[in-house]
């Protein structure tokens, strides 16, 4: 696990890339579909990236994200102007992370060497599902034969790949999961995300679903391909190391891990957040989701500020801790609670239901828990939570 440095010399930093070629079913993510847009924003984003990092000059970034959206739909020019007007005001470290999520589609041959050309170290690919009656159900605009073709050479030209697994899809039964699951594994990358489908509101996907147009697995079957992903890929030497990500060793992500373990990030772009920690105050603050705000005035992108009390921090500090393997320590939970009989009664009974493991002073949720992981949380945290 990476160590959290509490100064404002270690930070991450993540941009949003809102462009898509269209939005799939099931996304609720910020995006648009006008690539005609491409320049004026990548010109906002140069204004925003110059005004907020004026003040933290004596930073050294650890890790970058291009999320979305889809980056990878991108020049990889713009890119790389970024990355330039970067390093002018924050310092890189040596073995930065540098990560562009990617799609199929778009990671022709050329296309791979440019970013590993440019610096891009760490590719995390929308796969979704190696079966083409699982592509067809989700909408995606790649074929499993492009998904299997793109995976292997991104391996080979940048090593450190992530692959995006979908369960829960119409239709899927555990042995179509358990082919793309095997797929995976057998493709060599060392990363795997698996998400089960949900259901968002104001998706097409929620709308199909109200209507009757179309059926998912229950929440019992979601259930079970997840735990069928958690023992295939522990079998494989795959480290669970967060709710929904699998790694092997020395491949985790250092953006995701710098996030839950709530060290300092700048977000970049629309709907993009940001959390700053300096001593004993932390800055939480999010852009406003929309493209036409922040192309005119990306210098004032920020939607909201808020100082965090000492009860958020401690709150979010458990609900995040407990996303990760390494867990909480327990007398974290006794600094926050009136009562340290109540504390223990509630890890006890946790313990007993098979939702947490208790060793050395450190709670973890279990294989089982993670199901429940944020309720887990609330059921630990102090009662004005729960009120």
């Amino acid at each position: 696990m990476v160590d959290q440095d509490d100064s404002m010399t270690r930070l991450h930093c993540y941009v949003h890339v809102p462009f898509c070629r269209e939005r799939c079913s099931y996304c609720d993510f910020f995006l648009v579909t006008r690539q005609d847009l491409l320049g004026r924003f990548f010109s906002a984003l140069h204004s925003e990236t110059s005004e907020r990092l004026a003040a933290l000059r004596e930073s050294t970034v650890h890790s970058i994200h291009f999320g979305g959206g889809t980056p990878s739909l991108v020049p990889v020019v713009y890119l790389e102007n970024w990355l330039e007007a970067l390093s002018r005001h924050v310092s890189l470290s040596d073995d930065a992370e540098i990560t562009l999520e990617a799609n199929p589609e778009d990671l022709t041959n050329e296309k791979l060497y440019e970013l590993a050309a440019l610096g891009v170290n760490r590719l995390s690919i929308g796969v979704q599902s190696f079966i083409p009656e699982k592509l067809r159900a989700l909408g995606r605009l790649h074929t499993a034969e492009e998904a299997l073709r793109v995976t292997d050479m991104a391996l080979d030209l940048i090593g450190n790949v992530s692959v995006d697994l979908i369960c829960g899809v119409e239709g899927e039964s555990p042995d179509i999961w358990a082919q793309d699951l095997d797929t995976a594994i057998s493709s060599g990358v060392p990363h795997v995300s698996v998400y089960m489908l949900t259901l968002e509101k104001k998706t097409r996907l929620e709308s199909f679903v109200r209507k009757g147009l179309v059926t998912l697995p229950d929440e019992g079957a979601q259930a079970l391909m997840y735990m069928m992903a958690c023992e295939r890929l522990d079998a494989e030497g795959f480290e669970h190391y967060e709710v929904s990500n699998f790694s092997k060793p020395g491949f985790f992500s250092r953006y995701n891990l710098g996030c839950w373990q709530r060290e300092s990030y700048l977000g970049f772009g629309p709907s993009a957040h940001s959390f700053l920690v300096s001593g004993d105050h932390e800055l939480r603050s999010a852009n406003a989701s929309s493209l036409i705000r922040y192309m005119s005035s990306p210098r004032e992108a920020q939607e909201y500020r808020e100082m965090l009390s000492r009860e958020e921090r401690a709150d979010e500090k458990v609900f995040l801790s407990l996303r990760l393997s390494s867990g909480l320590e327990l007398v974290h939970l006794m600094q926050y609670h009136e009562g340290n009989d109540a504390v223990l009664e509630n890890v006890d009974r946790l313990k007993k239901q098979g939702l947490i493991e208790f060793r050395n002073g450190v709670i973890k949720v279990s294989r089982k828990g993670f199901l429940f992981a944020d309720k887990v949380a609330e059921e630990l945290l102090p009662v004005r939570m729960r009120d």
